[in-house]
């Protein structure tokens, strides 16, 4: 098993095609793979200006906003206003969805799952995570313990493993915990 750690104020932000924001991925897997190949892909974005989403046929997406004033979802006969912090939203990513802002400029974090091949989900801890054979953690406030001391915006992701044992600092701390399964 391989912990693979990064600091997402070091991972460059692609800009996308429409204009509205950028992306910067956590972690992909397979590593490499394109947006029509991947099992499973984090990333966090920053969304500056309204517009579509791209659609993702046969994937299961999840948005939990970071940062900012948020944005306001609209799918197929659905909408969602993603304006407090840390409160997971899923949805699929087969459908055209519409983003409008809430005021300025927003970041999220982002888990896409292809469907059929990839489990899971998008938690908020505040204590240690269970064990898990696949996942990510990103810390979101606070400090954390693991094989080395993490900060904001720092975090790891490992496969075929345990991963490797992480606690909260303070009661302050706050973790973004993700536990994958392949099916």
């Amino acid at each position: 098993m391989t912990v693979q750690f990064f600091d997402l104020a070091t991972i460059p932000a692609t800009p996308w095609k429409n204009g509205g924001g950028s992306t910067r991925e956590l972690a992909c897997w397979p590593p490499g793979a394109g947006m029509d190949g991947f099992g499973w892909r984090v990333s966090v974005a920053t969304i500056a200006a309204p517009g579509p989403f791209s659609a993702f046929a046969g994937v299961d997406r999840q948005i939990m906003l970071l940062d900012g004033d948020g944005v306001h979802l609209r799918g197929n006969g659905w909408e969602h206003a993603l304006g407090q912090r840390w409160q997971p939203f899923a949805f699929s990513g087969d459908e055209p969805v519409d983003c409008a802002m809430l005021g300025g400029t927003s970041t999220d974090f982002n888990l896409m799952l292809r469907r059929g091949a990839w489990r899971g989900h998008v938690q908020v801890l505040r204590q240690a995570p269970p064990a898990a054979s696949a996942g990510l953690c990103m810390v979101l406030q606070g400090q954390w313990q693991g094989a080395r001391l993490l900060e904001p915006g720092q975090g790891f992701w490992w496969m075929q493993g345990q991963g490797e044992p992480i606690a909260p600092v303070n009661n302050e701390s706050v973790l973004a915990w993700i536990a994958l399964e392949k099916i």
